[in-house]
């Protein structure tokens, strides 16, 4: 009996829920339409212990959609934690991460792989810098406020760690020391361990439904003892060894 092949998937696309029901659809049909150029792809969607419709939705689609997997938090765990999970069950060596709330816009998933690969192996990661925000004043000088001074005690070379719009090697993630609010610094940490970061400017959008479940976690005294533990681990980064195996050529 012939068995359909199993094709492993060039890339992941990770998507962190939360009480999202009526943005689930929409995004993902705007996440079919970007990679379907791109070649194989899966689609995970980490419900991180939504409250509303968002599982029942989610385990609709995903009858009809064989590249669509769902994980399932029992209770809110935060984004990095969603994130994660995601990252953690990805088949793909790329691992492309989008916010659930339909701000990103997907149509910039390419930009983000290309930039990617024409980095080579040196590259670990493309970030999306936002462009226009389409979030309230107050927030946005919040925001250019903390990326302000992240810029400056950590000199990640990014001004929007913010943007949830990512693509990063699958094994540079996972190397990367966990904690909550990982997703915020996760340029300087891949700088840390070596590695260029692909910068790619992207046009914010409003959210398509609902509001914000995670909260504003970019607000600068938010993310001070964050902000001073991850200066701790870029100071003691030490120099990566380039292993090598030595062949026996006994015999």
């Amino acid at each position: 009996m012939n068995e359909t092949p199993v094709t492993t998937p060039r890339l992941s696309v990770v998507v962190p829920v939360k009480n999202e029901a009526g943005n689930v659809a929409p995004l993902i049909a705007e996440i079919e339409a970007a990679c379907a150029p791109l070649g194989a792809f899966e689609i995970i969607y980490v419900n991180d212990g939504s409250t509303d419709d968002t599982p029942r939705i989610l385990a609709d689609l995903a009858r009809s959609k064989p590249h669509l997997r769902v994980l399932e938090h029992k209770s809110s765990c935060g984004q990095s934690a969603a994130v994660r999970s995601g990252a953690r069950a990805a088949k793909a060596p790329i691992i492309v991460t989008i916010d659930g709330d339909g701000q990103n816009d997907p149509a910039y998933i390419p930009a983000l792989v290309a930039a990617l690969d024409a980095g080579g192996a040196q590259t670990g990661m493309a970030a999306g810098q936002r462009v226009g925000r389409k979030d309230t004043g107050f927030k946005r000088v919040q925001s250019r406020l903390a990326n302000a001074v992240r810029g400056f005690v950590l000199s990640d070379g990014t001004r929007d760690t913010g943007c949830g719009l990512k693509a990063i090697r699958r094994e540079v993630y996972l190397s990367l020391p966990y904690f909550d609010a990982l997703h915020r610094f996760m340029p300087a940490l891949v700088k840390r361990d070596g590695y260029e970061i692909a910068l790619v400017d992207v046009k914010d959008r409003p959210r398509l439904t609902g509001v914000s479940n995670y909260g504003f976690f970019d607000r600068l005294w938010v993310g001070m003892a964050d902000l001073a533990g991850v200066a701790w681990l870029c100071r003691r980064r030490r120099k990566i060894a380039d292993v090598k195996e030595i062949k026996s050529h006994a015999g």
